[in-house]
């Protein structure tokens, strides 16, 4: 089981949680970049930095380090395509990344031929590790169109008694992340353990709470580093421990 930095801030901001990518030791599976909601106006210095050094060391480590995702959004389907395919070209360009986190993706079947349209469309512009970020179990035509579904997001409350769909069990692991934040150091085993369970293959566990005025769910919380990140990665080797 790997690890998942879907939403940190701005490096120049969070350096040491950029830092984290580059550890060998660490299993991070991937980082999302994000300049100004999606890549902004022109490249930033230190976003390019931050995004070259994890590049650099994974051509030193090889195809198990850290992926670069630039950020996209679909707002749920609402999201101008055309936009949507100009930040993915900016993200290409500028930043060299190795793929998108889509995050609020649609997950009902009726909007799944204007994402596949529109993913075919990224695609063209070069190869790309797609993250789909549902936050749910999708109609199972999602799992075609990315390498990675993003499940579950939310709260432990809701994850301790989630179960999920069977069409799950037919695909690897690696398929699949959960996003799991309000989560006391407590009941971190625990947590793994149904993530293992669920057929996870990376998960981000965090104590962080949502914050008012922002709603349950939101990527925010996933911002900072858990305060049990080190204990996690102490389990990890190249992922955490099975």
């Amino acid at each position: 089981m790997r690890l998942a930095l879907p939403a940190l801030p701005h490096p120049l901001l969070a350096p040491g949680e950029w830092a984290e990518p580059l550890r060998a030791d660490a299993g991070v599976h991937w980082a999302v970049l994000d300049v100004d909601n999606g890549p902004g106006q022109r490249p930033d210095p230190d976003c390019l930095l931050a995004a070259g050094r994890i590049s650099n060391a994974r051509r030193r480590r090889g195809p198990g380090a850290a992926l670069v995702l630039g950020r996209l959004d679909l707002a749920h389907g609402a999201a101008n395509p055309h936009l949507v395919l100009a930040q993915a070209r900016a993200w290409r360009d500028w930043y060299r990344v190795d793929g998108y986190y889509v995050r609020r993706c649609p997950s009902d079947a009726g909007w799944l031929p204007a994402v596949t349209s529109l993913l075919a469309r990224v695609r063209a512009l070069g190869p790309a590790h797609v993250v789909l970020g549902h936050g749910v179990h999708p109609h199972p035509g999602y799992a075609d169109l990315a390498a990675q579904l993003v499940t579950f997001a939310g709260p432990w409350s809701r994850y301790r008694w989630s179960r999920p769909p069977e069409w799950t069990a037919d695909l690897p692991a690696d398929r699949f992340c959960h996003l799991v934040h309000s989560l006391p150091a407590t009941r971190v085993d625990e947590a793994l353990r149904l993530a293992r369970w669920q057929g996870a293959g990376t998960v981000l566990l965090t104590d962080r709470r949502p914050r008012e005025p922002q709603q349950e769910g939101e990527m925010g919380v996933f911002a900072a580093l858990p305060g049990y990140w080190d204990e996690i990665v102490s389990r990890n080797g190249r992922g955490v421990s099975e």
